[in-house]
């Protein structure tokens, strides 16, 4: 993300990163000293901490991105003000690492800084404030983030906080992310939906349908129709295994989610024929997601191809995988 010289010197970086005229060479040091000797990291943190006030953005930016580094492992909190105070910069990308760095340190006296940047900071600050107030307390960051999606107009920033929902996982924010299903934005009522789906949540089913036959979605949309855990998600996955330009990966994962949804269905038939016909693939990605899939909602009758598989030539750097499969 900011240039980086692998051949700087701990003492040398803070030397150019507090004296040095060219901001390039104090971006390249701050960028540096995020990934340093762990036992010289107080001293580096002090360094990048007044880095942050630099007066070249790109000095700030790569300040802040190596204190979430260093203070995310060192369990230290005293950037975290310097940090906070960042977020009010007037660049975008510095105020963004500030806030991604907060984040990561996970320091819970910058949840509020975070919630009013939420609320009234520019989009592109929004958008990593979300995130962030998630990874320090998702369960603070419930109230605030459905309290933000139901009035938020921007798309990024709608997708930003419906995906911090869905990791949360709360059932309660279903109502607030079906508010949002009809953002006139593409991208965005395709990740409103798949974190509405993260929730098991039916109302997905019909924008994550929509969206099963884009080859740049279709991966996304066949997860997001399982974890819905409804039967009625196998209507949009059925046409996938019998459309000749769904490639072969997608077509193993869409079976499987069908007999994962409704391994008694009238869709069941097809989608066991296809991962059986997956065994004998040559091309051992398929193969190997095929085993993967089987592993997951194979049965008795999926134990003969399984073996047949294991006895061959193909399924030689597959045997511990077949095993497990077998096994469960």
């Amino acid at each position: 993300m900011f240039p980086r010289s692998r051949t700087i010197t701990f003492e040398a970086a803070l030397r150019d990163l507090a004296n040095s005229t060219d901001p390039r060479t104090r971006a390249a040091s701050a960028a540096s000293l995020g990934d340093i000797d762990p036992a010289d990291r107080r001293e580096a943190v002090r360094g990048l901490t007044r880095a942050v006030r630099d007066d070249h953005p790109d000095v700030r930016a790569a300040a802040a991105y190596s204190l979430g580094h260093l203070l995310a492992d060192l369990g230290d909190a005293s950037a975290v003000r310097a940090l906070c105070d960042g977020l009010d910069d007037l660049v975008a990308l510095p105020r963004q690492s500030c806030a991604i760095a907060l984040g990561r340190i996970g320091d819970a006296s910058a949840f509020d800084r975070l919630a009013t940047a939420l609320t009234y900071g520019p989009a592109d600050l929004r958008f990593q404030a979300a995130t962030s107030l998630c990874e320090i307390d998702p369960e603070r960051a419930f109230e605030v983030l459905c309290g933000a999606l139901r009035s938020e107009a921007d798309g990024e920033v709608v997708c930003a906080i419906a995906l911090a929902l869905g990791e949360i996982g709360d059932p309660r924010a279903a109502d607030a992310l079906a508010g949002a299903l009809d953002h006139s934005v593409d991208q965005t009522r395709f990740d409103v939906a798949y974190a509405l789906a993260s929730l098991g949540d039916a109302r997905a089913v019909a924008v994550l349908a929509a969206f099963a036959a884009h080859k740049a979605l279709t991966w996304p949309a066949i997860e997001g129709l399982e974890n819905t855990a409804d039967a009625s998600a196998v209507d949009a996955l059925a046409p996938l295994l019998m459309r000749r330009r769904t490639p072969r990966l997608y077509k193993v994962r869409a079976a499987a989610a069908i007999l994962a949804l409704d391994p008694d269905g009238a869709a069941a038939r097809n989608a066991r024929a296809t991962l059986t016909a997956a065994l004998r693939s040559w091309r051992f990605e398929v193969r190997a997601l095929a085993v993967e899939s089987l592993r997951r909602v194979g049965g008795d009758w999926s134990r003969a191809p399984l073996q047949a598989l294991r006895a061959s030539a193909w399924g030689r750097r597959l045997q511990d995988e077949i095993t497990d499969a077998l096994g469960s």
